[in-house]
């Protein structure tokens, strides 16, 4: 055989060998059990961090091992101690370009057991509905095992990203957030990443459109408190302490029924309304049976939890609660357990652009479509999450959960996701995370426009 003969007869040996290394990849990318893939989510959903006691270091011991298998860095910060803060990096190429970071939460609200199907923290597999039952299958270990799942097909498939990735998973979200993505948003740690966008949770949508959401509605927990003079329980007297609360009970009823029919006509989506929900009513003279049936209270009081849009007349709403729904002419005070302003550190509304001028935006749209779905049309979030730490401080936040056709049952009985749903919510991620972590900025602002 000539040196000629040899030389192409290796070239060729290389050529089928990469084909084969390839193809080999390939299959072994698109080859993985999905079982695999569904018991790595029951075995997160499985761990009981529910509130107010949750099982945090079992659930940072999980998320670790997950990334010590995907080779991510990983560090664990505890801010408030007891509540570590899991968070994950993933190197990009040109570390001088802004990251991307992937939120989520650990923590999920309580539940009453006897009411479930199931029991909340089994994550039994329905295997005539493919549906899992468990505590956080939608609010929203969910997303966190996505991100992950993402990475893992994505670092299978030979990317390697431009952008660095993090990944956070934070602890306290359902109960405001303070001691987890607040004080994350405001370390010395966060300020060194360099964050150009913020990823959080959404909502599940009934239809086959995804739902994505570029702001929140304000938490307002707002305690209103009513005094007057005690007397018999058989005496008929003005400005008694319980009657003038109820008068202060009515005028809010009345107020959120007006905004409910806003929505109910379809005028506005609830995100764009302001919610107003008695919580709780306190008042009487306790006794060993249960109240002192024949004294009047000479104090009561009720708590709200009232959610403003960015959208809202925040000084307007204050008047209104000064003047009409605590007025010191009834003897009736107020006082917030928490007020979050609808502005960022800016004085702005705290929401983020979904038109051309914010190309994260652009960039998510069409990583949606390359994914071969559809979003519906961007909401403000009706409640409150994590993604209002990090639009306070000026970032752009999305707030997305892959689950469509899926009923929404965020801290309801029987909370579930279907496997599908959930599986396909991965190649979602898979989609969103190469289409950011490959992005270039380019130096002018009209170059992106032409290249999309």
């Amino acid at each position: 055989m000539s040196v000629a003969e040899m030389s192409v007869c290796s070239g060729r040996h290389h050529y089928y060998s990469f084909c084969l290394s390839v193809l080999l990849l390939v299959t072994a990318t698109a080859a993985e059990d999905p079982s695999a893939i569904l018991s790595r989510f029951q075995q997160y959903l499985q761990i009981n961090t529910a509130q107010p006691q949750p099982n945090y270091y079992e659930a940072a011991q999980f998320i670790t091992s997950q990334a010590k298998s995907l080779s991510l860095e990983s560090q664990t910060l505890e801010f408030v101690k007891g509540k570590p803060l899991i968070l994950l990096k993933w190197a990009g190429k040109d570390p001088t370009l802004p990251s991307i970071l992937l939120n989520s939460h650990t923590d999920v609200v309580p539940s009453e057991h006897h009411k479930w199907t199931h029991p909340p923290f089994s994550a039994h597999l329905d295997s005539a509905t493919g549906n899992i039952f468990a505590r956080g299958s939608q609010d929203m270990k969910c997303v966190s095992l996505q991100y992950l799942e993402a990475i893992r097909k994505l670092n299978a498939s030979g990317f390697r990203p431009l952008r660095t990735v993090y990944l956070s998973f934070v602890p306290d979200e359902e109960i405001g957030g303070n001691d987890g993505a607040g004080k994350f948003s405001d370390s010395d740690v966060f300020a060194k990443m360099n964050v150009g966008i913020v990823l959080d949770e959404g909502l599940a949508s009934p239809i086959d459109n995804y739902r994505a959401f570029y702001g929140e509605r304000s938490p307002w927990w707002l305690v209103v408190k009513a005094v007057g003079a005690p007397g018999h329980g058989a005496k008929l007297y003005d400005n008694t302490a319980m009657e003038n609360l109820l008068k202060s009970i009515e005028t809010i009823r009345r107020f959120r029924a007006a905004q409910f029919d806003l929505v109910k006509a379809g005028l506005k989506p609830e995100g764009e309304v302001i919610s107003v929900n008695m919580v709780f009513l306190k008042s009487g003279t306790p006794s060993p049976s249960g109240f002192v049936m024949n004294l009047q209270p000479s104090e009561a009081q009720a708590g709200f939890d009232i959610r403003v849009p960015p959208t809202a007349d925040q000084a307007s709403l204050e008047r209104r609660i000064a003047e009409e729904w605590a007025p010191v002419s009834r003897n009736m005070t107020f006082e917030f357990k928490q007020k979050v302003s609808v502005n960022d550190k800016f004085g702005r509304p705290a929401v983020t652009a979904v038109d051309s001028s914010n190309i994260w935006w652009a960039l998510f749209e069409e990583a949606i479509i390359k994914a071969n779905a559809r979003l519906g049309k961007p909401e403000i979030f009706p409640a409150s999450t994590d993604a209002r730490y990090f639009r306070e401080r000026g970032l752009p936040a999305i707030g997305f959960s892959p689950m469509a056709n899926t009923p929404i049952l965020l801290h309801d009985h029987n909370e579930f996701l279907n496997k599908d749903e959930y599986l396909k919510g991965i190649d979602i991620y898979e989609s969103i995370i190469k289409t950011y972590a490959s992005y270039i900025q380019h130096p002018r602002d009209d170059a992106w426009r032409e290249e999309l």
